[in-house]
């Protein structure tokens, strides 16, 4: 019974550590969470207007550019699948691998070859372990991403999508949406070519805006030449901090439900390791009191 009894100790050593080591976690994701948060907030007028400049100089002007002109005979798409460099969050990185699965599914039935690009060593780690290929990959930023490594990636699927041989025809981003602190939903959206009556525009402000208009310098397709590149990085980058903040507030969540196991399993173990005690108490008990019963039934024998 002392042996199971030291067992019972041991494995409530084990599950307490782990839980401070969750409960840890738990802590500096909830920390993180806020400052991704701001990140977004803070991107999201910069998106903003360079949608705006974006829409005005390709619906008000003859100009055609690579990036806004659509292939009718589109073969081939390149995918950008964003997950987390490190596991310990939950359904994050699964729920994007499988959301890029079935647009490959999807983009495959329309008679196109997928081309991927992974973010995150998840995604990459998924592809490499089933032998799957990877056009190209990033990885050590997913938890905090930075402009520049928004450029980097965009600079690629800029490169690829404008190539003249060997590129690709539309370029579609998985990323992960953050609703809220318990809701993170996997998203999928064509990035390129620019679908103009996608692009998000209020009804309030259509409705009342006279748009003027416009005479552009040095030409129309100069502007677009700078300003549909700035608008695919910020549009990824965007993708990468909700990305950021989903995978923080995945692992808080996955982090408090294992911290909050550990306790159920250390309560458990206690009353286990109580109840194992108290039958060695009561055997120690019984064997005393038999020894002292054999030894009075010994001395009244001699007698």
């Amino acid at each position: 019974m002392g042996a199971q009894l030291r067992v019972y100790k041991r494995r409530i050593r084990s599950v307490t550590a782990t839980k401070k080591i969750t409960k840890a976690m738990e802590m500096i994701s909830a920390a993180r969470i806020g400052k991704a948060q701001r990140a977004v907030a803070a991107s999201t007028p910069y998106a903003d207007e360079l949608t705006r400049a974006v829409t005005a100089v390709a619906t008000r002007s003859i100009a055609k550019h690579p990036l806004t002109s659509e292939n009718p005979n589109a073969t081939r798409a390149a995918v950008l699948l964003i997950t987390a460099d490190r596991g310990l969050a939950g359904g994050y990185s699964s729920n994007a691998i499988k959301a890029s699965l079935a647009l490959a599914e999807r983009l495959r039935s329309e008679g196109k070859d997928v081309v991927t690009y992974a973010v995150g060593r998840k995604g990459v780690s998924f592809y490499g372990f089933r032998d799957l290929a990877v056009a190209e990959s990033w990885t050590g930023f997913s938890d905090k991403p930075t402009y520049a490594d928004a450029k980097l990636v965009s600079a690629a699927l800029i490169e690829a999508f404008t190539a003249e041989t060997g590129g690709v025809d539309e370029v579609h981003v998985i990323s992960t949406k953050f609703e809220s602190m318990l809701t993170q939903t996997a998203v999928d959206a064509r990035l390129l070519p620019l679908k103009l009556d996608e692009v998000k525009v209020s009804e309030e402000s259509s409705a009342k805006e006279i748009f003027p208009l416009y005479d552009f310098e040095p030409s129309a397709e100069g502007v677009l030449d700078a300003l549909l590149p700035r608008y695919v990085e910020s549009r990824i980058y965007n993708a990468l901090l909700q990305s950021a903040a989903s995978e923080h507030a995945a692992r808080r969540r996955a982090m408090k439900s294992a911290t909050d196991n550990a306790g159920e399993l250390i309560k458990s173990l206690t009353r286990l390791a109580n109840s194992a005690r108290q039958a060695e108490i009561t055997q120690e008990i019984s064997e005393i009191v038999g020894g002292a019963n054999a030894l009075a039934d010994a001395s009244r024998g001699s007698e």
